[in-house]
């Protein structure tokens, strides 16, 4: 249930074109629904703009599409995130229109509009080797409603490939910059912009990366002010943060 599907409803009992059984009728799923192996959230969307997000890692391939099948059932949007190749066979099998993206590990159902926040996302990314964790990001930007632009393969072995696309992020309202290895990448973009960083660390590095904790540190102790780091390999909480910093821009 989100803000327009409630206005809505609210609109048609208004008008006489639905009775207040019908509503009662809509709404006697709110707030959750109770499936024994996990209780889904009905009220995200009403809260915090986007239905409940999945993540697979650690739940059966019955148990994920339960719960998409519950989401989607109630003309919601359903984003599946960390989605194993051979559980996805299962999860799409079992409900009907939900696409999946390999790289990305993410799967994905668009049954209600999503609306566009203000302005653009610059999405950064250091090497081929980060743009699984990238494409997760741009999938989740994609169902929050944020707008971006792929600027990726601009790691600091190269300078000058990420100098070259300066005008692509330059004015961006935000950039998430997603980078292995020893994370260098966020200091270099926080130094040239202004807008908020969210950094994205990834395990991508060999041996003394120690599977992204070397980028972490590093970003979290860059000299650039001011950026915002999530966890290790976390591109879905680098977009939902992103789109947290745009939605906040429409209530100011």
């Amino acid at each position: 249930m989100d803000p327009t599907r409630l206005r809505g409803l609210l609109e048609r009992v208004r008008a006489g074109n639905a009775s207040i059984d019908d509503a009662l009728s809509e709404l006697k799923d709110l707030p959750f629904t109770d499936l024994g192996y996990a209780v889904v959230d009905h009220h995200r969307a009403l809260r915090q703009g986007v239905p409940e997000v999945i993540l697979a890692q650690s739940k059966t391939p019955e148990q994920v599409a339960g719960i998409a099948t519950e989401l989607a059932r109630t003309g919601q949007n359903v984003l599946i995130t960390r989605l194993a190749p051979d559980a996805a066979a299962h999860v799409t099998a079992a409900v009907p229109g939900l696409k999946y993206s390999p790289l990305a590990r993410t799967a994905t159902l668009e049954q209600a509009p999503i609306p566009t926040l203000p302005g653009r996302v610059a999405l950064v990314s250091a090497g081929t080797s980060d743009m699984p964790i990238a494409e997760e990001c741009a999938e989740t930007m994609r169902m929050t409603g944020v707008a971006f632009d792929r600027i990726f393969d601009v790691g600091v072995a190269g300078i000058h490939r990420l100098l070259h696309k300066r005008a692509m992020f330059e004015h961006a309202k935000v950039v998430i910059v997603v980078a292995g290895m020893e994370g260098a990448l966020a200091s270099v973009v926080g130094g040239l912009v202004e807008a908020p960083i969210v950094a994205v660390p990834t395990s991508v590095g060999y041996g003394a990366a120690f599977e992204g904790l070397a980028a972490l540190l590093g970003m979290l102790t860059s000299c650039a002010s001011g950026i915002t780091v999530v966890n290790i390999d976390n591109g879905f909480g680098a977009a939902f943060a992103a789109a947290r910093i745009l939605r906040a821009g429409t209530h100011a």
